[in-house]
């Protein structure tokens, strides 16, 4: 693929459990380097419509644009529909889903996620649907074990629920059959296993897989520099 003289769009997708100022830091780091950022907001309701709200964002950017989606984003980013114009795919600490599968199970397929013992209790929606949430007690240990204590405070007090239904939702035909794509995570990730991590990694054929020592669900938080610095190189490629 040539790479062209235009920078790419950067459209970053949140998980579940953070919301989209979780890129802040990322951000920063992709403005200093000359790329336009746009951090979508996921609805967290269902994967066939958070794609299709992330679709519609992407569709709207004339030019190419490199999507990165963190954890339960991933998923989105890999059923998300556009114009053509998305050039490379990165996977932060990620789901990477082949058609039919769900978050929910691919988080179950290797050992050593501790999330459903740190979620809170359920909150019913209508239509038999239900918001799930970590305790706030257990979230910095569970998800950002590699922030400051009062940092992962804040995020558990502003976390975004997610419906059980999306975790559950399977996945369509993934874009990144046909898109090239890039994975980073922590291997001390105790929501999604690294050993799947790096198998859904390697099932992708990743042009490059970076794996931060000690790092988190967040490594886009605590590792923002490394983070950035990937998501430039996948920009650079197209």
């Amino acid at each position: 693929m040539a790479p062209t003289s235009e920078k790419a769009t950067i459209v970053l997708v949140h998980g579940a459990f953070a919301e989209s100022s979780s890129w802040n830091g990322v951000i920063a780091e992709l403005q200093k380097a000359g790329h336009t950022v746009i951090a979508a907001a996921n609805p967290l309701r269902g994967v066939a419509s958070d794609a299709a709200c992330v679709s519609k964002v992407v569709s709207s950017i004339s030019g190419p644009v490199v999507m990165v989606g963190h954890s339960y984003g991933g998923q989105v980013v890999s059923n998300v529909k556009s114009n053509g114009n998305v050039k490379a795919l990165v996977y932060v600490s990620a789901f990477a889903p082949e058609a039919g599968e769900s978050g929910a199970g691919l988080a179950a397929k290797f050992p050593g996620s501790t999330l459903e013992q740190a979620l809170a209790p359920p909150i019913p929606l209508e239509g038999g649907d239900v918001d799930l949430s970590i305790l706030q007690d257990k979230f910095h240990e569970q998800f950002a074990a590699d922030l400051p204590e009062a940092e992962s405070a804040l995020m558990a007090a502003t976390q975004r629920p997610v419906s059980g239904s999306a975790l559950n939702d399977p996945s369509g035909e993934p874009s990144w059959k046909t898109i090239p794509s890039y994975f980073i995570y922590g291997d001390a990730d105790k929501c999604l296993p690294p050993q799947g991590l790096g198998w859904m990694a390697a099932r992708a054929a990743s042009k490059k897989t970076v794996v931060v020592g000690g790092g988190s669900h967040v490594v886009m938080i605590s590792n923002s520099t490394v983070v950035a610095k990937l998501i430039v190189e996948a920009a650079a490629s197209v």
